[in-house]
């Protein structure tokens, strides 16, 4: 087997994803027959070289794996949580392989999200360029304003940057409960993007579901269940 970077090891043996694994080489988390990895550009050989992750040998999977999850509220999306909360990984059971999620949910939103060995797959689907839609199904407290989403469709400042133009449509206003519900669709993956596009037209977020990513929809799986991807679901994404 011909060598390889190490970023792509690392990403292929479920570590994380490629991007994230040059920060773990950078930080000196890694090691290679026994010495510390510092800097970017270094190559192994799978069939040689010894590979440490935080003083723990890794090797790259045989088989790649792709799941989806209806993620419920109260999980974290990380692989190990430094406060002992639950994560997403304590409801996959029976997975052999070493997986990671793709991308983010925080704690208290809910919906589709994916996970993986596949390090190529994650940097497709979570770096920016390709320009993958995901889909929110937004529950407001009180009325939204044609203005105001006008306002999150043309893009809005959050912070140090501007979001680019969304897709935003009315599902639901509700003047008995004092509710509005949106469906928003963007292809960006900013921290909490969602919810503090909201805030920036002056509304409060009450509840945050991600119902697709790209064209795949959690629509059919309950809330905690996950089922593998087709592989017509992989190609398509």
């Amino acid at each position: 087997m011909e060598d390889i970077r190490l970023q792509k090891y690392m990403a292929d043996s479920g570590i994380a994803s490629r991007r994230k694994c040059e920060e773990l080489i950078l930080a000196g988390k890694v090691k290679v027959n026994n010495q510390v990895v510092t800097t970017l550009g270094v190559k192994v050989n799978p069939e040689k070289d010894k590979v440490e992750f935080n003083n723990k040998i890794i090797s790259m999977n045989e088989d790649n794996v792709y799941i989806l999850l209806n993620k419920p509220i109260g999980y974290v999306t990380t692989s190990n949580d430094q406060f002992n909360r639950p994560t997403v990984l304590d409801l996959i059971k029976g997975v052999k392989q070493r997986i990671v999620p793709v991308g983010r949910l925080d704690m208290y939103t809910s919906g589709a999200l994916i996970l993986t060995n596949d390090g190529d797959f994650v940097y497709r689907v979570t770096h920016p360029k390709h320009e993958i839609e995901k889909t929110y199904n937004v529950t407001l407290k009180g009325f939204i304003s044609q203005e105001a989403v006008e306002k999150l469709r043309n893009g809005v400042e959050i912070e140090d940057y501007v979001t680019k133009p969304a897709k935003v449509k009315i599902l639901k206003i509700d003047k008995e409960k004092n509710i509005s519900r949106l469906e928003i669709c963007i292809h960006e993956g900013k921290n909490r993007q969602v919810r503090k596009m909201c805030e920036a037209v002056g509304q409060s977020v009450m509840a945050l579901h991600r119902s697709k990513i790209g064209n795949i929809s959690v629509k059919d799986l309950k809330i905690g269940q996950w089922r593998y991807l087709k592989k017509n679901e992989i190609s398509n994404i």
